[in-house]
C-alpha cells in the first residue's frame, strides 16, 4: 500500500515535449527512431537553413510554427522533483508565462501569497506538505477561491481523482501527462483569467479540513 503522504516517484514525462516545443520555435522537426526494446533510440532534429542571399535581399526568416500566446498568465509549478519542475516550468514559459517554481506545500503557499497565481500546477506526494493540503490552504488565500488549481501526479486511480475534489483541485492530470492536454490547461487557465472581473461573484468557498485525528 503506498501512502499520499509519500515522495512521488518518477518524472513528468515532459522531456520529448519540450524538446519538441524548442524544435518548433525554430520552424524545423523532430523525428525518432528505434529497433526495439533494449537496442537505444535515435533522435534526429531538423531545422531549417537560412539562405545568406535570401536574408540580404529582404531579411525575411521562416516564422515559428508554435502558436504565440495572447496573453501571460502567473503560473505556480510546485514539485518536490527539482528536475520534473524545472522542465514543467521551461514547458510551461515556452507558452508565453510567467512562471514561479516551489518543491513543498509550504513554500507553495509562500509564494502564492505574493505571486498571486491565476494557475498552479501542484504535485501531491511531497515532504513537509502534501498537494492535497496545500490544495486546502491556498483556496483559503484571499484571491485563492479565483485560482484554477491542477494535480500533476503519478496517482491515478478513481480514489486519488476523488481525493482531489475533495481537496478543491479543478482538474487532475497523471503523469507522464500529455503536451496537449497540459497546452489545454493553460489556454483554459490564460481564457478565463482574461474574463474575471473585480466585480465577479465571490470566490468559493474553501473545502472542509481533514477530520481531527
Amino acid at each position: 500500500m503506498r501512502s499520499h503522504q509519500g515522495r512521488s516517484q518518477g518524472g513528468l514525462g515532459i522531456g520529448l515535449a519540450l524538446v519538441a516545443s524548442l524544435v518548433a520555435l525554430h520552424g524545423g522537426r523532430i523525428e525518432v527512431r528505434s529497433e526495439g526494446a533494449g537496442r537505444g533510440s535515435v533522435f534526429r532534429v531538423r531545422l531549417p537553413l537560412l539562405e545568406a542571399s535570401a536574408a540580404g535581399l529582404d531579411g525575411r526568416r521562416s516564422r515559428p510554427s508554435a502558436p504565440i500566446p495572447t496573453r501571460a498568465d502567473r503560473v505556480l509549478v510546485v514539485d518536490d522533483n527539482v528536475d520534473s519542475a524545472a522542465s514543467l516550468a521551461a514547458l510551461v514559459q515556452l507558452h508565453g508565462h510567467q512562471v514561479q517554481v516551489a518543491h513543498d506545500g509550504l513554500q507553495a503557499l509562500e509564494i502564492a501569497q505574493h505571486f498571486d497565481p491565476s494557475l498552479v500546477l501542484l504535485d501531491l506526494g511531497m515532504p513537509r506538505m502534501d498537494g492535497l493540503e496545500a490544495a486546502r490552504r491556498l483556496r483559503r488565500l484571499p484571491r485563492g477561491g479565483d485560482m484554477k488549481i491542477v494535480a500533476l501526479t503519478g496517482w491515478g486511480q478513481p480514489s486519488d481523482r476523488e481525493r482531489t475534489r475533495a481537496a478543491g483541485f479543478d482538474a487532475h492530470l497523471v503523469k507522464p501527462v500529455d503536451a496537449g492536454a497540459l497546452a489545454a490547461v493553460l489556454a483554459a487557465a490564460a481564457e478565463e483569467s482574461s474574463i474575471r472581473s473585480p466585480r465577479e461573484a465571490a470566490p468559493r468557498s474553501a473545502p472542509p479540513g481533514p477530520p481531527p485525528g
